[in-house]
């Protein structure tokens, strides 16, 4: 015997919650259900992250994430203030270290200026003695509006939400498979089977296993990548007023060292950017056989490793020595020493390759039948969770015509 509803979302994640929370606004008296797998919402991407409110100065002008990012972190920063979340404009700052640097630091802000960043500025040196007056560069952007929140904070937020609204949040739930009806998707789960007009694959991390349980087309896995971070300790947080950040790679899609200021107090340095050899391994030794033969038995990606080996040996490094990963702060942070690091958190990110080799740029959705796969929403997801979930009702509601009418 089934349980019956209108909408099932797998994954109790931001994004997945975000788009429950939008569902059951456009979808008054339907039933909607969240599946998670954990014991809890915001287990793993949503709960491991830095807290930052991204404010759209890296996205390429016109993608998703450069629409979605400035718009989402006004509306997080609104919602933050109407639920009592906490949260801090602290300002961010990116820093040429040399001189080398300044062509892509004048790239990456015509990119901000593109994308209408509110208040972003070039500013010289002196100036950024003012800002950070422990940093060191000899030109940077002030983004002054970038913030910091509790990201698990707001998921717990959207899941009562969700559940005021009518919505339920069901957790200790794993899916176990889905089969395609005419009229409807059965999700077959450890808690029993669940009918759906509709479903909408959030699940993250495993998001391609969930697509690959509807056949849909396997051009693309998830390559997990392990985020570590060093704290900062207390007597050296002074050091630090906001977030500082160096000038990114804009062949690598990840961001370089940075230190982050955390609004539960203290500062991260980090984060490395490994690859994981188990999905939700958020430690060095920890591994799963068959998730890692899934990544290395992928064409893609044998051939993101031949265009990316060097900054793969580079983040290794600094993972396993803490030297290196210290000198790579110090050209931000010249006061920096080995005794003020202490180890801290991790974070797993889920990013889609495909089997060209590419690590997908931009947030990834597709259909399969009456199946919507959110397959790519890396960082800054957390930031425009709002505004990805209202985007992805809308596709389910509107266009693909998967869900029905609106009410």
């Amino acid at each position: 015997m089934s349980e019956k509803f209108d909408v099932v979302i797998i994954g109790g994640g931001i994004v997945g919650l975000a788009t429950a929370m939008a569902l059951t606004e456009r979808l008054r008296g339907k039933r909607i259900a969240v599946l998670e797998k954990e014991s809890k919402v915001a287990a793993h991407q949503s709960g491991h992250n830095s807290g930052v409110i991204h404010s759209g100065l890296y996205y390429r002008p016109g993608s998703l994430k450069a629409k979605m990012c400035v718009e989402g972190a006004a509306a997080m920063l609104d919602f933050c203030q109407a639920s009592g979340i906490p949260y801090q404009r602290c300002g961010k700052v990116v820093v040429a270290a040399s001189e080398t640097e300044l062509p892509q630091l004048e790239a990456l802000y015509q990119r901000g200026v593109a994308n209408n960043v509110p208040g972003l500025a070039m500013v010289s040196a002196e100036r950024l003695r003012e800002i950070e007056p422990h940093a060191a560069g000899i030109k940077a952007i002030h983004v002054p509006g970038t913030a910091i929140t509790d990201y698990a904070a707001v998921t717990i937020k959207y899941a009562e939400k969700v559940e005021q609204r009518g919505g339920e949040v069901r957790t200790d739930v794993r899916v176990l498979g889905m089969a395609l009806g005419s009229d409807e998707v059965m999700v077959q789960t450890t808690a029993g089977d669940f009918a759906a007009d509709g479903v909408i694959n959030c699940a993250g991390l495993y998001s391609d296993r969930v697509a690959g349980l509807t056949g849909a087309n396997r051009d693309w896995i998830i390559a997990p990548f392990r985020g570590e971070y060093y704290e900062l300790a207390r007597e050296r947080q002074h050091l630090v007023n906001g977030l500082i950040y160096p000038v990114p790679d804009p062949n690598f899609p990840f961001l370089g060292v940075h230190l982050t200021r955390m609004i539960s107090g203290g500062v991260e340095a980090g984060p490395n950017a490994v690859l994981a050899l188990k999905r939700e391994g958020y430690g060095k030794a920890d591994f799963n056989l068959g998730e890692a033969l899934t990544t290395l038995a992928f064409p893609g990606f044998w051939r993101m490793a031949a265009k990316y080996w060097r900054n793969g040996i580079a983040e290794y490094y600094r993972s396993l020595s803490k030297p290196a990963f210290v000198r790579a702060l110090q050209r931000l942070l010249p006061e920096i020493g080995p005794r003020d690091l202490a180890a801290g958190g991790s974070g797993v990110r889920a990013q889609a390759l495909d089997r060209q080799g590419r690590l997908l740029d931009d947030f990834h959705i597709i259909r399969s039948g009456k199946v919507v796969h959110v397959c790519n929403v890396p960082s800054p997801a957390a930031t425009a969770s709002l505004v990805i979930g209202r985007h992805i009702a809308q596709l389910a509601t509107g266009r693909l015509e998967l869900i029905g009418s609106q009410a």
